[in-house]
């Protein structure tokens, strides 16, 4: 099947235009559109299907305020003036759901449980890259989005997954806030051409 490209307009709000945000407008994202987000990302391939991410929402409240100390200080205020904040984690026992998200093999990745070097990389992999698709489903939504890495990623699973037996096997990758953009944010770094990242063999 030959697909169309999408127009320019598209392009602009997912790539050439979009900027990561530093500041909030006082708008609402009702918790309809977050959901309407995770359904548009969790639609985006991984490997065998394994979709290893796990999103943890933080609207403001008790719980965000609990996520705050572990902000850098750097991205702090903003974390606290964004609508939501999403930690996106990934889960080391994602083979468990495996008879669920590929039900003709449930068994395919039932020999990393005696390999956690192995599943961690394949979770690390693929997590991060659902949290790609998280930020462009949310932009493709009209939100705007702040991704993080300025986050204590440890003091993160000892306060929210460690200690809970439904979450204990999650590990923190990094953070996004995510609402209704104030345009605080930095004109375009540069980028590297092709011919500097790239090689055609």
């Amino acid at each position: 099947m030959t697909h169309q490209p999408i127009n320019d307009a598209a392009l602009d709000r997912l790539f050439r235009d979009a900027r990561s945000e530093n500041a909030w407008t006082g708008e609402a994202v009702p918790e309809a559109l977050i959901r309407a987000t995770y359904d548009l990302a969790r639609m985006g391939p991984t490997s065998g299907n394994s979709s290893p991410a796990r999103f943890v929402f933080f609207p403001k409240g008790e719980a965000r305020e609990k996520l705050l100390p572990l902000i850098s200080e750097g991205n702090r205020e903003k974390t606290a003036a964004a609508p939501w904040v999403v930690v996106i984690a990934y889960d080391l026992a994602f083979a468990d759901k495996m008879p669920e998200l590929f039900p003709q093999r449930p068994d395919m990745f039932s020999g990393l449980r005696d390999r956690p070097e192995a599943a961690e990389i394949h979770a690390f992999r693929n997590g991060t890259l659902q949290g790609a698709y998280l930020m462009l489903a949310a932009r493709a939504l009209g939100l705007d989005i702040g991704p993080m890495s300025g986050i204590d990623a440890r003091g993160i699973d000892e306060a929210f997954f460690l200690n809970d037996p439904q979450r204990q096997t999650w590990r923190t990758n990094w953070a996004c806030n995510i609402g209704h953009g104030a345009g605080a944010t930095f004109d375009r770094l540069p980028r590297l051409g092709f011919d500097s990242a790239c090689v055609i063999l």
